[in-house]
């Protein structure tokens, strides 16, 4: 069949969870993060994807009239591959409604990537935003948020800029477990994603110990459940 939409892979997953499964992935966020009420935030239609959908991109998910909007166009480039989330939401902790950013991954592979910004581009925009989300997690400068571990890095630097100008968010990183990717060996449990994940951590500087990092919220959750 032409065109078949692979049946793996994470993007899959994620809305195999929001579309059937919605009910069970509310759940889980909402014992990880001690929240509740999740009102998730539809993407755009776009007739040029092949999903016919687009993804958030940036801060898109908010209302364009916000001061912060004009602060983020000094902050981050916006021209190159502006941050864009598997997923968007609100969720309610205690009384306040926050942002919850999504990032979803399948297979450890996934976590690799560099910059791809230029001199004559926006990498010196990236760079000094970079160098400010690190000094706020408490992460000495000599650590390469550059590469191999960009995507994640600058979902930090998203987090930091945003709670900086008073919105309330957290990331949420979901790693699946028993992903069928042709060639491919994906992680069946928790302890098949660790030794990346703590290379990963070593490497950016997390240590667990800044107000931002309570911020950041880990759930690995079975592509079909027993």
């Amino acid at each position: 069949m032409k065109n078949r939409i692979p049946t793996y892979g994470s993007k899959w997953h994620l809305f195999r969870y929001l579309g059937y499964h919605r009910a069970a992935l509310d759940r889980h966020i909402e014992d990880k993060i001690r929240g509740q009420n999740i009102r998730w935030v539809d993407f755009h239609f776009d007739p040029q994807a092949d999903f016919l959908d687009a993804e958030r991109k940036g801060l898109d998910f908010l209302a364009d009239d916000l001061p912060v909007q004009e602060a983020w166009k000094d902050f981050w480039p916006q021209t190159g591959n502006v941050p864009n989330w598997d997923a968007v939401g609100w969720i309610h902790v205690g009384s306040q409604p926050e942002v919850l950013l999504v990032e979803a991954k399948s297979h450890p592979r996934e976590v690799i990537s560099k910059c791809g910004a230029k001199e004559a581009g926006g990498l010196n925009s990236i760079k000094a935003a970079l160098e400010q989300a690190k000094a706020a997690f408490g992460v000495p400068a000599h650590h390469d948020w550059l590469k191999p571990y960009y995507q994640y890095c600058n979902r930090l630097a998203v987090l930091y800029f945003l709670v900086k100008n008073n919105i309330a968010a957290r990331l949420l990183f979901i790693y699946f477990l028993g992903d069928r990717i042709p060639n491919c060996e994906c992680s069946k449990d928790e302890a098949g994603w660790d030794a990346t994940l703590q290379q990963m951590y070593a490497h950016i500087g997390l240590t667990g110990k800044s107000a931002l990092e309570g911020r950041i919220h880990t759930l690995f959750l079975p592509v079909c459940p027993p």
